[in-house]
């Protein structure tokens, strides 16, 4: 993990949530948090957080909430060309 993102967006959950989401296009709580070894709270608090900044939309499918980029905000494709940029800079075994 660049310590960069960390800085940039506070924390190494945030940065990890958001790398996941490009990486994966959505993905729910739970998922992200197994994936990286994360407490499900912390996780959740994240996602809470960029959803209520728009930088993240979230929708029901059953009883999961399903997030996913808020495309409609401009801000969010220029951070998503930054989180490309740095999933094709991770080594192999990291992505």
């Amino acid at each position: 993990m660049n310590p960069v993102l960390e800085a940039l967006f506070g924390n190494k959950t945030a940065a990890c949530v958001l790398l996941f989401l490009q990486c994966y296009g959505e993905g729910h709580a739970q998922r992200i948090a197994k994936t990286f070894g994360f407490g499900l709270n912390m996780t959740q608090r994240q996602l809470k957080r960029l959803e209520e900044q728009g930088v993240l939309l979230s929708r029901r499918l059953g009883n999961m909430r399903l997030f996913s980029f808020n495309n409609r905000n401009p801000t969010v494709w220029n951070l998503r060309k930054l989180l490309e940029l740095e999933l094709a800079a991770l080594p192999e075994d990291d992505q």
